[in-house]
């Protein structure tokens, strides 16, 4: 395993955030029957699906899962869904990254979500880096950090090398 860098979070300090974080969108969603839960790109969809094991431990709301593809095209976004909108229309919905950076891909994935009727929109990310460029904040987060631009945040989920690193 290659290491990224300084580790800032090990793997026992992501999962403590996991679970803050899944407790933050239970009590911010206790009123709702079921969420969906959308994770962007791979580490994202890791993410989800973490935060969202985390959540099934501590009540019985029903999860949505819905994995999101953000593809850069030159200039455009091209964003694809393994999840029909029509499925779910009048839900709240909880988008997870890893790291919110500019804020563009969160805000490219809220404005796919708006096409439809939604109850809420939420985010949760597992960095917040502070360099937004959007009206974008994360609702939930792991960590927020005050980093230059010329660094670089790696969060690894999965295997060996557990943790958030700074480089």
């Amino acid at each position: 395993m290659k290491i990224f860098g300084n580790r800032i979070k090990d793997d026992i300090a992501i999962k403590s955030s996991i679970k803050r974080i899944a407790y933050q969108v239970y009590e911010n969603n206790i009123e709702e029957n079921s969420i969906v839960i959308v994770g962007i790109g791979d580490r994202g969809k890791i993410l989800s699906s973490l935060i969202g094991n985390s959540i099934k431990s501590i009540c019985d709301l029903n999860l949505i899962f819905v994995s999101l593809s953000i593809k850069k095209i030159n200039l455009l976004k091209v964003i694809e869904s393994d999840i029909s909108l029509d499925d779910i229309k009048n839900k709240s919905i909880i988008i997870v990254d890893d790291v919110l950076n500019t804020g563009s891909t969160l805000i490219c994935a809220v404005s796919y979500f708006l096409k439809i009727p939604v109850k809420k929109i939420q985010t949760a990310v597992m960095v917040n880096r502070n360099h937004k460029k959007f009206p974008i904040k994360a609702d939930f987060k792991g960590i927020s950090l005050s980093t230059s631009v010329n660094e670089h945040i790696s969060v690894v989920l999965e295997g060996d090398g557990i943790g958030i690193y700074l480089s």
